[in-house]
């Protein structure tokens, strides 16, 4: 195991491994043991008691965050006719068809964090399904990526719209926002997450669905999340 850094041993002195912090403790602790020079992003893990080689217990969607991701989202759109100049409008980086799909083929051309497509596309979308895919980009009608609500979409991908899924471990990863946020902000962002993975329970999961949850920063330690008192405020 690599050895910590001197910087990164002395903020884990701030933290006590072995309790479990509550929600907005937790967010103003991390911004205490912040010690990287750059504008660190913040991300939280949750463990759920799923089993993902189930269909019935996979977790996956989206959520828009009221206060953004603190980053440039560069969206690419395909679509034709009136749906094109909707996109424009809406704020898309790139806009087209048959013309988009070509440059992404012959140029292994991604300049792109999103991608989102109208289903009269996703034929043409297809042929470079093995391209987009392996880098989570290809459009999925599931998390709202597929769709003839183009201005609806790009707005909110463009806002801080943030698609999630567990993994085989049964774990979510997603990134919050970023540690020059106020508390309020990052506060914001993480229980609108937390509220949407709690509505998104499957029915067929039994016992303890949220089971741990960890906030952390790009370059600090992990602050363990009391989840009682996050499904005791889901629950009200």
């Amino acid at each position: 195991m690599a050895r910590r850094g001197k910087n990164y041993r002395n903020m884990m002195t701030l933290v006590d491994r072995t309790k479990h912090y509550e929600l907005a403790s937790a967010v103003e602790l991390i911004q205490k043991v912040k010690y990287a020079k750059f504008d660190e992003a913040v991300e939280i893990a949750l463990n759920l008691g799923v089993n993902p080689r189930h269909a019935d217990q996979m977790v996956r969607g989206a959520v828009v965050f009221p206060h953004g991701l603190g980053k440039t989202v560069r969206v690419a759109v395909f679509a034709k006719g009136d749906k094109e100049t909707e996109a424009r409008e809406a704020g898309a980086d790139f806009v087209g068809g048959e013309d988009l799909v070509k440059k992404i083929q012959t140029e292994n051309w991604l300049e792109f964090d999103k991608a989102i497509a109208t289903p009269d596309m996703m034929g043409l979308v297809g042929r470079i399904g093995r391209l987009l895919g392996p880098r989570g980009l290809m459009p999925n009608p599931k998390v709202g990526t597929v769709t003839f609500e183009i201005g609806k979409a790009v707005k909110e991908m463009k806002a801080g719209r943030v698609e999630f899924r567990v993994d085989k471990a049964g774990i979510v990863h997603a990134p919050v926002g970023k540690i020059s946020f106020s508390q309020e902000n990052l506060l914001g962002n993480i229980q609108a997450l937390l509220d949407t993975i709690m509505r998104l329970k499957p029915a067929s999961a039994k016992g303890v669905y949220l089971k741990a949850a960890t906030l952390s920063s790009t370059m600090g330690p992990g602050i363990k999340l009391d989840t009682n008192l996050i499904v005791a405020k889901s629950a009200t």
